[in-house]
């Protein structure tokens, strides 16, 4: 395995992350443990869940696989979103919901730090001096070593930075981005934020939730088993697009004349990016976990790069004018 640093950071990564969103959902406690077991015996040392993964049954899930080797992980965890509860304190950034947050998840973690705490995703009504500062009061009690934000926009993660060195509090040292072949916006202002301030990139979705795979046929219902299949809210808004599907054809078969499989294809076009310390896959099953390994034996040539890039616009999405619903969008605002 070669580690990589995370951005400016001392901490070394390894080029995937173990992704844990399915862990105590679609992949039970015991296919989830064998993944992690399998996953570190390969050299792999970065996992990644969050508190709101299969509503905190993930985080206990990685906590009791990882803690025979706890300081050996390189363990991240996050904080923002929260449950469809309406309960306005139970999600955001605030240093109510920061705080509290942790506690929950370092209990169900079953241990007493994380290695990086990320903000989940923006808040635009806590301010980020409020947030920073409870980042720092972390940071000093020695509950978190780094932190990181996810899903934040290039001015924001430019901000973030400022506010952080005003504080007095650590700069973050990673962002973590949706990024994939078919939702390459990103690259336009985040990825180019977070290498000039020195954050490492540690993009989720390499496959765009499945369908890079090649797997889900244009124009045909996909299987039941599947995510689209299951109605996932997420692909639905993200990923379930009539461009994204046909494109995805397109790049099985020329993967295919190189002798490579899809899968392996797409998740090393995320990391030829010299921006990406790592990038994040979320297995279901131990199949697809090893598949995901094998994409690290994979070097693309500036021939495939010139590919993709005839099939997806640089900074763009694979359909004009596609805006991922759940980001805030700022800069107009009617009289």
């Amino acid at each position: 395995m070669h580690y990589r640093p995370l951005g400016r950071s001392g901490l070394q990564v390894s080029p995937l992350a173990l992704g844990s969103m399915m862990f105590g959902g679609p992949a039970d406690a015991a296919t989830s443990r064998r993944i992690i077991d399998h996953a570190y015996a390969h050299g792999i040392n970065f996992i990644d869940t969050a508190n709101v993964y299969t509503d905190g049954r993930s985080e206990e899930i990685v906590g009791q696989a990882i803690a025979p080797r706890r300081d050996d992980w390189v363990l991240a965890s996050k904080v923002g979103i929260g449950p469809a509860d309406g309960l306005p304190n139970r999600r955001g950034l605030s240093r109510k919901h920061i705080a509290s947050a942790l506690e929950a998840s370092l209990r169900r973690l079953g241990t007493d730090y994380l290695d990086i705490y990320y903000l989940h995703r923006e808040d635009p009504q806590t301010p980020l001096e409020e947030s920073v500062s409870a980042i720092g009061d972390l940071l000093r009690q020695g509950r978190i070593r780094y932190w990181g934000v996810s899903n934040f926009r290039g001015w924001r993660i430019a901000e973030i930075v400022n506010v952080a060195e005003r504080l007095g509090v650590d700069r973050p040292i990673v962002s973590q981005p949706l990024y994939n072949i078919v939702n390459r916006q990103a690259e336009s202002e985040q990825i180019s934020a977070a290498a000039f301030h020195g954050l490492g990139v540690v993009p989720y979705s390499p496959l765009a939730r499945g369908v890079l795979s090649g797997k889900y046929l244009p124009g045909q219902a996909p299987a039941d088993d599947s995510r689209a299949g299951r109605q996932d809210k997420r692909i639905l808004e993200t990923e379930w697009r009539d461009e994204s599907l046909e494109i995805a054809q397109r790049i099985k078969a020329y993967a295919a004349q190189r002798g490579i499989g899809a899968v392996e294809f797409a998740i090393a076009w995320v990391l030829n990016n010299a921006a990406v310390a790592a990038a994040i896959v979320g297995p279901r099953t131990e199949a697809q976990w090893t598949t995901y390994l094998q994409a690290l034996a994979v070097r693309l040539t500036a021939e495939d790069e010139a590919f993709i890039d005839s099939l997806v616009t640089p900074g763009h999405a694979s359909t004009p004018n596609y805006n991922d619903p759940v980001n805030f969008i700022p800069g107009r605002y009617p009289r």
